[in-house]
């Protein structure tokens, strides 16, 4: 499988507090909600046959509201619903200030009011801020960064990443 670089710094497992679907291969993908490369990573990986974990790589300086759309997202979760808002979020990065927030939060039918006090409660933000640390510590500098085994991708994964993976999970 094509790669960027083996890392030196272990990722950590998973854990309860993980937001993990699909089956197939494990991938590990950290990435920020306002970034336009890993809506694409996003998009790629939703079409393949593997296994995502999602986490947080949100850095305030490089997208002023990335920090903030990872809170929402928390808060989506604490609902059972933050693929779907993470899927919101990616299809529509343009329109991420309160309004449009709002709207995803009643379209994906979660109750507004405990949804921005979970956004607000600092349990979102340290586990956003415990993932950057993650991230950081396993290498992780760009976003998307992908880790798969010992293989850590920066970007998003082209067609012959993908391949590679959907022949391990029929392999």
């Amino acid at each position: 499988m094509a790669e960027n670089s083996l890392h030196s710094s272990p990722v950590p497992p998973l854990g309860s507090e993980d937001h993990v679907r699909g089956e197939g291969p494990l991938v590990l993908f950290y990435a920020d909600f306002s970034c336009p490369r890993c809506a694409l990573a996003w998009e790629r990986l939703d079409a393949a046959r593997v296994r995502v974990a999602f986490r947080h790589l949100a850095l305030k300086a490089k997208h002023p509201r990335a920090v903030a759309l990872a809170c929402a997202a928390e808060a989506a979760g604490r609902q059972d619903r933050f693929w779907d808002f993470a899927a919101a979020l990616y299809t529509d990065q343009g329109r991420t200030e309160d309004p449009h927030l709002w709207a995803h939060c009643e379209r994906l039918g979660l109750d507004v009011e405990r949804w921005e006090r979970d956004r607000r409660a600092p349990e979102a933000a340290e586990r956003v801020t415990r993932d950057v640390r993650a991230a950081l510590r396993a290498g992780a500098v760009a976003t998307p960064t992908l880790f798969h085994g010992a293989a850590m991708l920066a970007g998003p994964p082209d067609a012959a990443w993908i391949a590679a993976l959907s022949d391990e999970a029929v392999g």
